[in-house]
């Protein structure tokens, strides 16, 4: 498209020596050599095929370097396009090597090598151009006379006119020979772009400042450009003068791009997609992503961009749990968005979930079954393998693996191993997979519950007399027993002096009528669950029971807090396989976000490592507490409504202070004092 010479002069700049680009006349490409070369440029374009590598029979002719220059390709006088001159560098690749049998033939080899030697060489050169939507490939027939036929030495170089593009375009240039003795040379260039569209950050917005004059007319458009398919529009406007357009953080994902134009007769349109590399649109484009069930068995994942994820099948439990992956899988390909998939299953099952990964890393996960099947079932799932010569194997999926059926090991799927078999021949599993791999079924559990309902009403009634000697006998303690209250304790793992504090603390608070729980005495359970598992299950029983989640702050812990609250602002905290602080933060801020922590969470810190300020501001919605200066407050926080009186609390929090000292004092120790870890500094001192 034509390209007015005021827009060029704008793209180009005001340095004389760019304006002065040379002018190529005419419609036609061309070529033209260095002295001592032939070229011929061939008619029409070929086919971009660089076939594979193959020796060098002799001495032959490679391109060596490549170059661009900007030239201007006009049909009149202030009618001109942007074209890219391309120079060839070339060189002698190889040698002639003396025949195996001179001895033989004698001087027929000798005359023959030396007619060799005194031929010309002769190449045929490719140059393929890429700039988004054009693509070319043109053919260049090059030849050498032999005088400059000097092994590895250049011979000279061949320029192609030209390859038009537009303002702002990336052109990428490859060059092999036909047939090809090397590896292809390959160039990528930005040309320039107009200077008149500007992107800058306002805080958290972006700012489109676009410096015009006052009387330009200009377009302006916001558009998401998908790989998959055509360009989306987002917004479109006609302009006039200068403009600052703001552009919520939130509305920005990789795609978005923004083009600009002169309204003006075939004007040239510049595009620019400037937030590709944007963590913040990266970020967005995961928030925005939706997957969604199509009926019968079809699936899409709808997002603006396309995504760098692949989807696997997996199998969700009703007792919790990660979900397990499943055979069948998906496609490893990338999925693409917005267009229906299928399922490689016969039938939908509510325990089916679909996982989306990018990097390895989970992102998105749906039971898309959960709202036209109903929730979450109580079903077994058998996975059938298939090998040669039927040969074939069955094992039930759980949690710690998928479990021979008659097996001796003591799960659930093994107990009751042969009645699922039972159930299996009968026909009262439903089948949701099958192909000559394997096959899967899912189960009931429901009826064998209900069969165990006579043994559980006889171990209950078994239970309760039990209890009931046990609360004549033992009354006012169980009465103490029935005041006490369930507390989570979370907190950072900074390092093993702290753990040792937390660990005093933990046990100090048991003295009390308190049931506490923390991660240090459940290392078991929380390397078999998984620090986030383990929280989700704590944290529910903790505020069933009408209990409290104590969070323990801490340099460590306020860090990771503000990573968690400002987007990587923070330097990222390592932490540990057992940090359950680190796994719950997923949960625990939403409560605080949403306003569901009062009443439910408590915080405190310790004297001397956190100053009262370094806390958030957003988990001071709830108390905060310094110990051990404010223990009976805290105390009497935790107990809630049936508190001990004032002066037992107050005798208790003595108590405890005494208990806590030494621990807290031998997180201030130097590095190396005996019977310490690592140490710890107050955060007011690491501050000066």
């Amino acid at each position: 498209m034509p390209v007015s010479w005021f827009l060029l002069s704008l793209a180009l700049g005001r340095n004389p020596v760019v304006l002065s680009l040379e002018r190529v006349v005419g419609l036609q490409d061309a070529a033209r050599c260095s002295p001592g070369l032939s070229c011929h440029l061939w008619d029409g374009d070929v086919l971009c095929l660089p076939g594979s590598i193959v020796s060098a029979p002799g001495p032959v002719l490679v391109p060596t370097r490549l170059q661009t220059e900007l030239v201007l390709r006009c049909h009149e006088e202030t009618d001109c396009d942007l074209c890219v001159r391309v120079v060839i560098h070339l060189a002698v690749h190889g040698s002639w090597e003396e025949p195996e049998d001179e001895e033989k033939f004698g001087g027929a080899a000798d005359a023959e090598l030396e007619e060799h030697r005194n031929a010309s060489l002769q190449a045929h050169v490719v140059l393929s151009f890429q700039a988004y939507p054009t693509a070319r490939c043109v053919l260049l027939e090059v030849q050498v006379p032999a005088a400059l036929v000097q092994p590895g030495q250049p011979v000279g170089s061949v320029v192609f006119d030209c390859f038009e593009a537009a303002l702002g375009a990336e052109v990428r240039i490859w060059s092999y020979t036909q047939p090809r003795y090397q590896k292809e040379l390959n160039l990528t260039q930005q040309l320039p772009a107009l200077p008149w569209l500007n992107v800058s950050a306002d805080g958290e917005d972006v700012r489109l400042v676009l410096d015009v004059s006052e009387e330009q007319r200009f377009g302006l458009s916001l558009y998401w450009n998908q790989a998959q398919g055509p360009a989306k529009p987002w917004w479109h406007r006609n302009l006039t003068g200068p403009q600052t357009i703001t552009l919520n953080h939130t509305d920005l994902v990789p795609c978005l791009c923004i083009q600009v134009w002169p309204l003006e007769p075939d004007s040239v349109r510049t595009s620019i997609c400037p937030f590709k590399e944007d963590p913040r649109a990266h970020r967005n484009l995961w928030r925005a992503a939706r997957l969604h069930l199509l009926p019968p068995q079809g699936w899409r994942l709808d997002a603006p961009c396309s995504l760098p994820a692949e989807a696997t099948l997996c199998w969700q439990a009703l007792d919790g749990g990660p979900c397990q992956p499943l055979v069948p899988p998906l496609p490893r390909e990338n999925v693409t968005v917005n267009k229906a998939l299928e399922f490689p299953l016969l039938k939908g099952h509510p325990n089916i979930c679909i996982q989306v990964n990018s990097w390895e890393t989970l992102q998105l996960q749906e039971c898309l079954w959960a709202d036209s099947l109903g929730p979450l079932k109580d079903d077994m799932l058998l996975v059938e393998t298939r090998g040669p010569q039927d040969n074939r194997s069955l094992c039930a999926l759980e949690a710690s693996g998928c479990t021979p059926l008659l097996s001796g090991v003591s799960t659930r799927a093994a107990r009751l191993g042969e009645q699922l078999l039972q159930d299996l021949r009968s026909g009262q599993c439903l089948q949701l997979w099958d192909d000559d791999l394997g096959a899967l079924w899912a189960c009931p559990m429901d009826k064998y519950v209900h069969q165990r309902w006579a043994l559980v009403w006889l171990a209950c009634l078994l239970l309760a007399a039990v209890l009931f000697l046990l609360l004549l006998l033992k009354k006012n303690h169980v009465k103490a027993a029935a005041r006490s209250r369930a507390a989570l304790l979370l907190y950072s793992a900074d390092d093993a002096g702290f753990e040792r504090l937390v660990g005093a603390l933990a046990s100090a608070l048991c003295q009390l009528p308190l049931r506490v729980a923390v991660d240090l005495w459940s290392r078991r359970e929380l390397s078999a669950q998984g620090p986030l598992a383990w929280f989700h299950a704590q944290r529910r029983q903790t505020l069933q029971e009408g209990g409290v989640v104590v969070l323990l702050f801490s340099p460590g812990a306020v860090a990771l807090c503000h990573e968690w609250l400002q987007d990587a602002a923070s330097a990222p905290v390592a932490h540990g396989p057992h940090d359950a602080f680190a796994a719950s933060l997923s949960c625990v801020l939403p409560d605080f976000l949403q306003g569901r922590a009062p009443g439910r969470y408590v915080g405190a810190y310790f004297d001397r490592l956190l100053s009262p300020d370094a806390v958030p501001a957003l988990f001071r919605t709830v108390p905060v507490f310094s110990l051990p200066s404010q223990l009976p407050d805290f105390l009497g926080t935790l107990q809630g409504p049936g508190a001990l009186r004032h002066g037992r609390l107050a005798e208790r929090a003595e108590q405890m202070s005494r208990v806590l000292q030494p621990a807290l004092d031998s997180c201030f120790r130097p590095p190396g004092t005996p019977g310490t870890g690592r140490g710890m500094r107050p955060e007011a001192e690491e501050r000066t």
